[in-house]
Formats: structure tokens, C-alpha cells, sequence
């Protein structure tokens, strides 16, 4: 794992000196070595900071070229299966005469052989990459197929001085005298409604991460970015599904699941797991200690509060498995301390409270390990998360309910203001800590059954805001998978459909930019083996009752956890990384809060309605409504705003 950057554009004596300062804004990515490599005269800059896993040698040091001498490669991640392309390089003939035994030499090598894109399309693994072609002078960028490792990209300045800037986190390409970085507007009123950037767009006009699953390709003589893709997530969902008993079917999950751990397991560095105690983690380190001659090296994060707590479920699990178990508490002096720390971690703006206990427990891993394998990507590709369940069930029940009636009871529910719904459900429904009084949660649910599609009801369930017009000044969002530019239904059902969006955008934009931050910001690598493209296309490939069973999610997972863990160690109420962010605002985080939410604060960062903020603000410090999640949304953007952005720095909108 490490970080990447660099430029094209018109020759430049600086070009060394520029490549430097980018590179030096992603040291934490990559703090064992740095490289850089420039071609001033075609206008060409590729820098590498290192964070040495396999091959920690000088053979795997980087910018590095192929044998030919053609390509000359930067690259972050891990290719899994590059021991099996090394033996089909050599069958072929195409076998360099090895220097090392890194992966990125065997990437170059293959690139040689096969070409960038025939090459990437055999690669198993998570990656993000930028090689220059001196052949053709053409730049090529590339990303894994679900999006675990970051690239962004993007033509800045004007005139002479126009340039493409690329890296593995916006700060590097800020750190180029081209980049003017001027806020988005309409990406902030995305980031609102979401808590995280979605999409191509950047929170900078002008700037984009590349798609998951594409490679990009750009020259000077050709500026406009061509974006490809090699893999797509909506042709892995509608693999032809199995028919087969159910029993081969679980044999075959557990043998695929079994291999890709064993892949993600290599390294030349100590290796470990996080360990939440739910089904996804363990079932990741059920199969490391299966296959592994020493016990496994196991993390977890605790909370004091007992609704949010997993950490003794894990440490059942971690007793059975027979793990080297290591836990910790999240005490209040240690938020005060990590809050303050977000805006560095992430230089997007980002709002998923769980990010604290994510960065807490990397950095805990990051004392005795270098590379953490983790559960990401169960919930979205075996049905885990309620909402599939509960969502395809409501739409069900509304099939025969015409829309124009269900919008108008919707609107007399909501018609009635929240305090009376608080005392007419108060013997009916006991508030969970934390959670939403009941009136508050009367209104959402009106509006949920107020939705024609699921398309509309799924988006409503994902956003934090549901008007973030209302809140962001000339702010409007923009047209996005979830917004206007899903693709077209193919047949599957609604439970299927929530799957397939939230794996185009709420994994790799959500989920996995949270884990890459918080774990590359202590120089830890983090592994998916879901995520493993192979196990994808068998997701894809399972009918819905091999997921979702009644009330029962992730069946087929459980059936090959169940072979390592008992079930009753497993099964109980999913909470996973919940965290108690709106409790948080009103005890051990209220002062952090109240300095941010100050309204001539508010007003001046130029971007949200004071007025509006200071008002939920003050009800939800009143008990009166929960807008724990709306206001992280508000902190984290005026927190990222304070650090990142200069106060005169002008705030554009995306044309």
C-alpha cells in the first residue's frame, strides 16, 4: 500500500521540485521510501511514496520500468494472484529475467507482454495506478473494480500553465501551483445529503476520482480524458444464477472464500485482522486461523455505551478461534482527541461517525501489524444490512396502495407536528438511547411510505438530508447513480436493486474511502478478500434466498461461518460500527460542536444557512429531535473547511 502522484503538462524546470512537494503531502501512505521520475522534455512526473509489504528490498522501489523500458509505472496495492501471472509470463516467453519479486515488477512485466488493459482484466486485486507510455507519450490511470484504493485526476490551471495532476488523495494534487482546488457547491450539497462525496466529481471544480473498474488514458495531444471500463459491477450482479443444491453451493462459497483469504494473507511484513464479532469479520478470520500454524493477531473497538458495544461478542469469537486478542475502549478524552485529527485524515469532506473508531482500532493494529484483513463488502453483496429486508417488504405492502393516496396520508402524518406523535407513542414505543423521540421517527416513516419506487424509497433510506438545498447557499445537487443516472433495471428484485446502487456508491465512495483514510493515516494496509472480484461474480451468480431468508440475511455466509464459529458466539442483533454520535454532541463532544456551530462561524464559512443550523442545533440539545447525523454532516464539512480551504478562497458551483 502506498501513495501515488504526478503531472503532465508543458516542460517545466520546477517539474522535480513540484513532484517533491506532492509526494511529500502523502507521506503518511507511504513512509519507508520515496521515488521520483521525470521526463521535463515530454512533460511527464511520476512520484511514489512507499509502504514496503512484499519484496522489501530496493527491487520493489518505485517509479519503476518494465524491461523494455516502454512503461514506467507508479502503484499503490496489492496484486494477489501475481505469482500465478508470473508463471503464465514465463509459459509464454514474456518472462523479463526478474529483479525482484514485487508485484508492481510483475504488473510492468505483464504490460509488456499483454498491454495495460489485458493485463489489469487478469489481475486479481485492489489497486490504483498511473504508467506512462513513452511509446505513444500517453498517460494511463487505473482502479480495482469495487474501488478500494483512490485516485483522483484533473486538468487545472490556465494558458501556459495548464496541467493534469493526478494522486492518491486531493492534498497532493493541491500541492501543485496549478491546482486552483475551488470548492464545488454542488458537491457540497451532495456531501449533505450523502455525508460523503458520490460520483466521479470531486469536492473541487475541476477534479474527479477515476470510476472503480476503469482505466482513464490522456496525452497532451489528446487532453480530453478517455474513461474505459474492463469490469463492471452490474454485469458481476446478473451472473447466471445457480441452481445447484444448496449444499454445493455453500461448499463451493467456502472454498472461493477460503482462497481468497489465503491470497490476501501474503506478506513479507506481520499480518493481522479487525475483529468486530459480527458475521463478516469473523467469518474473515475464521478462515485465516484455519490456515494459518500460529494464532492470528485480532482487533477490536469497544464503547462504553452497551447498545453500541460489540467488543466482548468479538472477544468470544476471538477465544474460540483461539486469535492474539486486542481490545480497546473508546473513553471520552479519546474522542476529544480524535475529532480534532478527522479533517487531516480526510481531505474530502467525510461524516460517517464510525470513522473514529475505524481510525482508533487501525491505529491500534498499526502498534503490532502492517497489513489488517477486514469484513468490507459483506453487507452489500450477501444482503446484510436491514434496509434491503425492510425496504423491499414495505414497497411490497404499498403494491396496492395507489401513490396519490399514499402521498396524501404521508402528508396528514407528517401534518401532525412531532411533540403530539411523542405523546400519542409514548406507552406504544420506548425510545432506544440515542435513537430518534418518536415523533421524529412518525415523520420519516411517513415519507418513506409516501415513495413510488424503490429506487425513490432507497434514496430516501441513504440520505442524511433529505433537502440539502435548504441548507447549502446555491446549492444543487447534481445528477448522480442515485440521483437520475441509476442503470437500468435487468429483472432483479427490489432487495437486489438496493444491493447493486449501494455497491456502485455507498461501498467504494462510503465505505472503503473510510477504511483507506483512517488506516493509510497510520501507514496500515488494510485487505477486503470479499472483495475479491471472483467473490463478487459468485454473489452475483446467488438467488436472493441463498441471502435473505425470512429475517435471516447473509444465509449463505452464515452457512460457512457456522463451519468455523458456532452459531450462538454469532447470532443476535446486527450493529456493527454503529457509534452514538448525536449522545456524543451532547456530552463529551458539545464544546468541539458549539465552537464549530457558532452562527458568525457558520456564516462566514459562506456555504450553509446559519440560521437553519443554529435551529436544529438547539433542538437537538434540547431532546426535542435527534440531528445527531445532520449536524456531523454540518461539523465535518465546517471542521475539513477550517483546515483545508483559505478564508478568501473563492466557492464555486459545478457548471
Amino acid at each position: 500500500m502506498c501513495g501515488l502522484a504526478g503531472f503532465l503538462g508543458p516542460s517545466n524546470a520546477e517539474g522535480e521540485r513540484r513532484l517533491a512537494a506532492m509526494i511529500e503531502r502523502l507521506a503518511h501512505r507511504g513512509p519507508d521510501s520515496n521515488g521520483l521520475w521525470v521526463d521535463a522534455a515530454a512533460g511527464i512526473g511520476l512520484g511514489h511514496a512507499r509502504l514496503s509489504i512484499v519484496d522489501l528490498s530496493p527491487a520493489g522501489h518505485q517509479p519503476m520500468a518494465s524491461k523494455s523500458g516502454r512503461y514506467v509505472i507508479v502503484f499503490n496495492g496489492e496484486i494477489y494472484n501475481h505469482q500465478d501471472l508470473r508463471g503464465a509470463l514465463e509459459q509464454s516467453g514474456h518472462a523479463p529475467g526478474w529483479r525482484g519479486h514485487s508485484d508492481t515488477e510483475t504488473l510492468v512485466a505483464g504490460f509488456d507482454a499483454w498491454g495495460v488493459a489485458a493485463t489489469v482484466s487478469r489481475a486479481i486485486g485492489m489497486f490504483a495506478f498511473a504508467v506512462w507510455d513513452r511509446k505513444t507519450r500517453k498517460l494511463v490511470l487505473g482502479r480495482d473494480r469495487m474501488g478500494e484504493k483512490p485516485l483522483y485526476y484533473g486538468w487545472q490551471g490556465e494558458g501556459a500553465h495548464r496541467t493534469f495532476l493526478f494522486g492518491s488523495e486531493l492534498r497532493a494534487l493541491q500541492a501543485h501551483p496549478s491546482c486552483g482546488a475551488e470548492i464545488d457547491r454542488n458537491a457540497v450539497a451532495q456531501f449533505m445529503r450523502y455525508g460523503h462525496v458520490s460520483g466521479a466529481p470531486a469536492i473541487y471544480t475541476g477534479l474527479f476520482r477515476l470510476t472503480p473498474g476503469c482505466l482513464a488514458q490522456v496525452s497532451l495531444d489528446s487532453p480530453e480524458v478517455a474513461v474505459t471500463p474492463y469490469w463492471s459491477a452490474i454485469e458481476a450482479a446478473q451472473e447466471p444464477k445457480r441452481e445447484e443444491d444448496p449444499r454445493e453451493t455453500i461448499d463451493a462459497l467456502d472454498a472461493l472464500l477460503r482462497d481468497a483469504v489465503s491470497c490476501q494473507m501474503l506478506a513479507d511484513v506481520p499480518l493481522g485482522a479487525f475483529l468486530s464479532g459480527g458475521i463478516d469479520s469473523s467469518l474473515i478470520v475464521g478462515l485465516m486461523q484455519a490456515q494459518s500454524e500460529r494464532p492470528i493477531q485480532t482487533f477490536t473497538m469497544g464503547f462504553r455505551e452497551p447498545r453500541y458495544n460489540e467488543a466482548a461478542f468479538a472477544a468470544r469469537v476471538a477465544e474460540h478461534l483461539g486469535t492474539q486478542h486486542t481490545e480497546l475502549y473508546v473513553e471520552d478524552g479519546t474522542l476529544r482527541d480524535v475529532v480534532p485529527m478527522l479533517p487531516d485524515i480526510y481531505d474530502e469532506p467525510f461524516a460517517d461517525a464510525s470513522q473514529i473508531p475505524t481510525f482508533l482500532v487501525s491505529k491500534l493494529a498499526k502498534g503490532s501489524i502492517k497489513v489488517a484483513l477486514s469484513g468490507d463488502g459483506g453487507d452489500e453483496l450477501f444482503c446484510g444490512y436491514d434496509r434491503y429486508r425492510q425496504g423491499a417488504g414495505l414497497m411490497q405492502r404499498l403494491e396496492g396502495v395507489p401513490k396519490s393516496l399514499r402521498r396524501i396520508a404521508a402528508g396528514a402524518a407528517r401534518a401532525v407536528p412531532a411533540g403530539v406523535w411523542d405523546k400519542m407513542l409514548a406507552p406504544l414505543r420506548k425510545v432506544p438511547v440515542g435513537k430518534e423521540p418518536n415523533g421524529q421517527w412518525m415523520h420519516r416513516m411517513a415519507d418513506y411510505a409516501a415513495s413510488g419506487s424503490i429506487e425513490e424509497l432507497h434514496h430516501k433510506l441513504v440520505s442524511r438530508w433529505r433537502w440539502p438545498e435548504e441548507v447549502v447557499n446555491d446549492g444543487r445537487e447534481p445528477q448522480s447513480v442515485l440521483a437520475g443516472l441509476a442503470p437500468p433495471r435487468r429483472g432483479e428484485s427490489d432487495a437486489e436493486r438496493m444491493m447493486l446502487l449501494d455497491q456502485l456508491t455507498y461501498l467504494p465512495d462510503g465505505i472503503l474511502t473510510k477504511v483507506d483514510r483512517a488506516a493509510m493515516h497510520v501507514s496500515l494496509e488494510t485487505r477486503a478478500p470479499l472483495l475479491d472480484h471472483r467473490v463478487v461474480a459468485f454473489a452475483g451468480s446467488l438467488p436472493l434466498e441463498m441471502k435473505l431468508r425470512g429475517a435471516t440475511s447473509k444465509w449463505a455466509l452464515r452457512q460457512v461461518l457456522y463451519r468455523y464459529v458456532p452459531a450462538e458466539l454469532i447470532e443476535r442483533p446486527k450493529m456493527g460500527f454503529e457509534v452514538p454520535v448525536g449522545v456524543w454532541l451532547r456530552g463529551p463532544l458539545q464544546e468541539w460542536a458549539e465552537d464549530l456551530l457558532a452562527p458568525q462561524h457558520v456564516r462566514e464559512s459562506g456555504l450553509l444557512d446559519a440560521l437553519l443550523v443554529g435551529q436544529m442545533w438547539q433542538e437537538h440539545l434540547s431532546e426535542r429531535f435527534n440531528w445527531g447525523l445532520q449536524l456531523w454532516n454540518v461539523l465535518m464539512l465546517l471542521s475539513w473547511q477550517r483546515r483545508h480551504c483559505e478564508p478568501a478562497q473563492a466557492v464555486g458551483t459545478r457548471r
